[in-house]
């Protein structure tokens, strides 16, 4: 079964959807409403992740081309802290990504390098960052969302 077929995963990109749309005033997708939007969103042409809440976050969303992007097939993705996303020397920058979309909602316009599970470095550029929140105010965690990458 694929990952967007799981109704788990349904559900949690329905959140994602309805997170982003709440911080930004935007669709995440132009047909949002679809009822494939999960298979849709799993499917885009940009890179979407998200980690959950945990002392360490994990991964809990990669779409196919941040599993691409990462050389992680959805078991290992999800599995993995969000932290080793990016190499030692990066992570208090994007700790300080992550902070500031706490507090804001989200963040536009960040760029960064990050390191796939090979060791293969990449500049990512206009990230969105923001806070996966439900209706009632409770935070299931953050996600991102780019379309720009170089291999370094």
């Amino acid at each position: 079964m694929e990952p967007s077929e799981d109704p788990d995963v349904i559900a949690y990109s329905l959140l994602l959807r309805d997170s982003f749309e709440r911080w930004t005033k935007t669709l995440l997708l132009a047909n949002a409403e679809d009822p494939t939007f999960a298979r849709q969103l799993y499917e885009a042409d940009f890179v979407l992740v998200s980690h959950g809440v945990e002392a360490d976050p994990v991964f809990r969303y990669a779409n196919r081309k941040a599993q691409q992007l990462w050389k992680m097939d959805w078991r290992r993705f999800t599995q993995t802290p969000s932290r080793l996303s990016a190499k030692p020397d990066a992570r208090e920058d994007r700790q300080c990504l992550l902070e500031e979309a706490a507090l804001n909602g989200y963040v536009s316009n960040y760029r960064g390098v990050r390191v796939a599970s090979d060791g293969q470095t990449f500049y990512i550029e206009d990230t969105l960052l923001w806070n996966v929140v439900d209706a009632k105010g409770v935070k299931h965690g953050q996600a991102a969302m780019f379309t720009k990458w170089t291999n370094l």
